[in-house]
């Protein structure tokens, strides 16, 4: 009650204060603060500072409290400009807009919004920006740092608690920075941050300000590694995922040559890779049973939340909740993986535990303290990866193995952690690493929006060579042949979600396969290949080629774990249960080894769909470098490249 007199008083408050230079808006029912920002023509950071309260969400028939714009101020934004209508000066950019959809909008040409904003040639288009429609009209400028500062724009899902972590600070140095922030700030809102280094353990890579075309290679935070007998230039490139000119960057000394004792500099999230395991191996295989092991899953069903819920409230909980269903799904799978390793005879007891989780705490730890975790042989979870780290660090003095189940993040390095599944990073090194071992030629073609693979390639894959786009972000196909050689695979990655770019460069290397060897390859998700007009054909004529975590298996054991799983379930297993599956299974069977878990490490394992090849952290703990090399073949079938 008395939250809500106070909420009334500060409605009225705010009225008196405001009435002349506010408007009122009714919600209606699906409206979202972005709509009525949009709307309005002001940005969501507006509305909440107004309104505080909407920043836990907005109710229909709930009054805001909207700014008038400066300029004029037209509600029915539902209707598009026109050459007779008398447009905005200025567009704020929304997260999933085009160029494309904005020139729509405005009814303006897209070489006219380019030439109103030069910087969309060499930056992009991103989420926060502020776009002028017209000639000779002024947008705000970046927010100036201080000393000892930079400054960082809000991405989509960032929250104060990341950002501050990111940049090695506490919540409350971020709000010192930067007082006028409200506690779910917008899109594209500039914040003050430190400049100084972060610590190995608290964040694997400094963010640093990169500009076009430079290298910061010598920014990335390092730690030192001796060179031992026998490492050559090419292991060590292998080993760290770069490219020898990135390294040598890193240690000018190199050079001279390698030499037996030396230190280098590497990134400090680079792991000791293993002689190439061409042979998988079946655990199931060398089961011992000489002693009785214990398991530990903490997954995240919150319960506390839904305990008091009717039947009704449940069922439509479970509709709306994809956290808690990809829980129940990865929580099928493992049921499946206990299932199976009873089978197979394996001496096990497991114990599944509610961690009682959200982004950034969960029970799990006070379980840990209160409960007898002294014959506790692994844990699996929880889900987050910053409370996987905490439950890490606490069975940490008890070198109990803690399998991060789901998180491709590099957070901080525990001796016990164990990466399940591959990072971002990994992943694409596995696919310059097959590039490099077909002694290919590589060539990138990267939009201006694809800054961050840019920066990857330029920090540690810097001897490929990238085409450039032209004034109007096109592409002119003799910019790529140029860089054509003959006799050798000639691997171009295309990273890019624009239409027409996708076509020039796949027109562009249809017609080069007459006189040179020719793949195409991504090294990541590509959305806009789903389309139908990007025939698959032009795909598999160019055997595309990426790399991934998951493949597809037709192996008579995936098949039967798909029939079990859809006799007991009466569903097709999703990404999650198959998930479940493979990183209970492949940590029941590592544990039922007559080794230690740590020591089971030496082979790599494969499941319905994911590979298990665990290597040791140079800061600590173990990732997973199971990765494969995929590729769309001719027959329309996607297929393992050897």
């Amino acid at each position: 009650m008395l939250k809500r007199i106070i909420c009334i008083l500060v409605l009225v408050f705010s009225c008196s204060i405001f009435g002349q230079n506010v408007v009122k808006h009714t919600v209606v029912a699906g409206e979202t603060i972005q709509a009525i920002a949009q709307k309005y023509k002001v940005t969501p950071y507006d509305i909440y500072k107004l309104n505080p309260d909407s920043q836990s969400g907005i109710k229909v028939n709930s009054v805001l409290l909207i700014p008038k714009n400066v300029g004029k101020t037209e509600v029915k934004s539902e209707t598009k400009p026109t050459p007779k209508t008398q447009i905005a000066k200025t567009h704020e950019v929304k997260p999933k807009e085009t160029l494309y959809s904005i020139t729509k909008l405005y009814n303006i040409t897209q070489a006219e919004l380019e030439a109103n904003n030069p910087f969309l040639k060499t930056d992009g288009l991103q989420p926060g920006q502020i776009l002028a429609l017209q000639k000779n009209v002024s947008v705000p400028k970046p927010v100036a740092p201080v000393n000892g500062t930079i400054i960082h724009e809000v991405q989509p899902k960032e929250t104060k608690y990341g950002i501050a972590t990111r940049y090695g600070m506490t919540v409350d140095e971020l709000e010192k920075l930067n007082p006028e922030i409200v506690e779910n700030f917008p899109i594209g809102f500039q914040l003050k941050v430190k400049k100084g280094n972060p610590t190995q353990q608290e964040v694997v890579k400094e963010v640093v300000e990169v500009k076009p075309q430079v290298s910061s290679i010598s920014k990335v935070n390092v730690l030192d590694y001796q060179v031992k007998q026998g490492e050559t230039m090419y292991s060590l490139t292998r080993q760290f995922g770069l490219s020898e000119s990135a390294l040598i960057s890193l240690n000018p000394e190199l050079k001279e040559g390698v030499r037996e004792g030396m230190t280098l500099k590497v990134p400090a999230n680079a792991s000791f890779s293993k002689e190439v395991k061409n042979n998988l191996k079946d655990l199931s295989k060398s089961i011992s049973n000489n002693k009785r092991k214990e398991l530990v899953l903490f997954l995240p069903f919150n319960a506390s939340k839904i305990q008091n819920d009717t039947v009704t409230s449940i069922s439509e909980r479970l509709k709306k909740d994809k956290f808690l269903n990809m829980t129940l799904d990865f929580y099928s799978g493992a049921l499946m993986a206990i299932d199976s390793a009873k089978v197979l005879g394996i001496n096990m007891d497991v114990r599944i535990i509610d961690s009682q989780e959200t982004k950034y705490n969960t029970s799990a730890v006070n379980v840990i303290s209160n409960g007898n975790f002294s014959n506790t042989d692994a844990v699996i979870g929880p889900f987050y990866q910053v409370n996987v780290e905490k439950v890490a660090n606490v069975l940490a003095s008890k070198n109990i193995p803690v399998i991060s189940p789901l998180s491709k993040d590099d957070g901080k390095s525990y001796p016990n952690l164990y990466q399940s599944m591959p990072n971002s990073d990994a992943v694409k090194n596995a696919m310059f690493d097959y590039m490099r071992a077909k002694n290919g030629n590589i060539i990138a073609v990267i939009d201006p929006k694809k800054n961050s693979i840019k920066e990857y390639i330029q920090n540690f894959q810097s001897d490929t060579k990238i085409v450039g786009l032209t004034d109007k972000s096109g592409i002119i196909a003799d910019s790529i042949k140029k860089h054509f050689v003959k006799d050798r695979m000639n691997y171009v990655i295309m990273a890019s979600e624009k239409t027409g770019t996708i076509f020039t460069i796949t027109n562009t290397l249809q017609n080069a396969m007459k006189e040179f060897q020719v793949q195409l390859v991504i090294l990541e998700e590509n959305p806009t290949l789903e389309f139908e007009e990007i025939a698959l054909s032009r795909l598999t004529k160019l055997k595309m080629t990426y790399p991934s975590v998951i493949k597809d298996n037709d192996s008579e054991e995936a098949l039967r774990f798909e029939r079990a799983y859809r006799k007991k379930n009466k569903v097709v297993p999703n990404q999650y249960a198959v998930r479940g599956f493979d990183v209970t299974f492949d940590t029941m069977l590592r544990l039922a080894q007559e080794k230690p878990f740590a020591e089971t490490l030496d082979v790599a394992s494969e499941q319905v769909e994911s590979k298990f090849d665990y290597d040791k952290k140079l800061s600590g703990g173990f990732t997973n470098n199971g990765i494969y090399i995929l590729y769309y073949d001719t027959d329309l079938t996607i297929k393992q490249a050897q």
